[in-house]
């Protein structure tokens, strides 16, 4: 994951997209940040599953922005943020459809024997553990939790 970033910076330098490696230094920036933290909690250095979550959080900032600058009539401010995140999604899995999490979610419940809503961490880790960077998984907890609730 690293080593794809560092290879899109060059290219961004060498095109001269100043979004794209704006905004892919902004991802430089965060990564060696949570290095920094990591390293003074005696953690280990970033993994590839720690930057996907910090790739996704980075996605739902911008969005709030978006949606943010527009309520304010923003737009081109919105717009610089909805770029944003077309760089940052250009790093991370392609993103499963709405119907591919339902039936995500409803396998693992499946899978985990989840009776009730006090399973909801088992499957929600195993959807974690699988599906890193693929999924909005604030939609998958709703999803899964409503598997569970009729049960």
């Amino acid at each position: 994951m690293r080593d794809s970033l560092a290879a899109a910076l060059k290219e961004a330098l060498k095109a001269k997209d100043g979004r794209r490696l704006s905004t892919i230094r902004l991802i430089h920036a965060a990564v060696k940040d949570r290095d920094i933290a990591n390293r003074g909690a005696g953690k280990d250095p970033v993994s590839d599953d720690d930057i996907m979550q910090i790739l996704g959080k980075m996605i739902k900032q911008r969005e709030e922005s978006a949606r943010i600058y527009e309520e304010a009539a923003r737009l081109e401010l919105a717009q610089q943020e909805r770029e944003e995140i077309e760089v940052i999604r250009s790093f991370l899995p392609a993103q499963l459809s709405d119907e591919d999490v339902k039936q995500a979610c409803q396998r693992v419940v499946q899978e985990t024997g989840a009776q009730g809503l006090r399973d909801m961490g088992k499957c929600m880790n195993a959807l974690k553990s699988r599906f890193a960077g693929q999924m909005d998984f604030s939609k998958a907890s709703g999803v899964v939790k409503g598997l569970l609730h009729h049960d």
